[in-house]
């Protein structure tokens, strides 16, 4: 089975940010949007739209890292951070082609986040266009 967020309607998003603020306080139990695994940006296309930046579960993060302290749950595909085994060194968070992980400078000891597909964001988000998927 392979678990991931999805967003259902690309444009319908409000930009309200629910889903950021959902999602850094769910890792670090704080309204910060520069902490969340999930981005909403302005959309190149069209200024009066907002893109939703989420993770894709393509495994990049896990590649680059050369600690080992990223790992694949073999039952739901979600790529996951060993807190004990990351050194902070950023690797990750430059290899992820959606930017969506995070390396909070001020926070000791320094570890990355990333989206672990919770579902947080989904729940938290008005116009109800971000999804937890499974496939088999």
């Amino acid at each position: 089975m392979k678990k991931r967020l999805i967003v259902t309607d690309k444009d319908g998003c409000m930009a309200c940010l629910s889903c950021m603020y959902a999602c850094s306080g769910a890792f670090y139990k704080v309204d910060d949007i520069t902490k969340s695994c999930i981005q909403i940006v302005g959309s190149k296309k069209d200024a009066n739209k907002a893109d939703v930046k989420v993770c894709l579960q393509c495994g990049k993060c896990m590649r680059t890292c050369t600690h080992d302290a990223i790992t694949q749950n073999p039952k739901t595909g979600v790529f996951m951070i060993n807190k004990k085994k990351c050194t902070g060194c950023g690797d990750c968070v430059k290899a992820c082609p959606m930017q969506v992980m995070v390396l909070p400078e001020e926070i000791e000891p320094k570890v990355t986040s990333k989206c672990i597909a919770c579902g947080i964001c989904a729940k938290a988000c008005p116009a109800g266009i971000l999804e937890v998927q499974t496939k088999e």
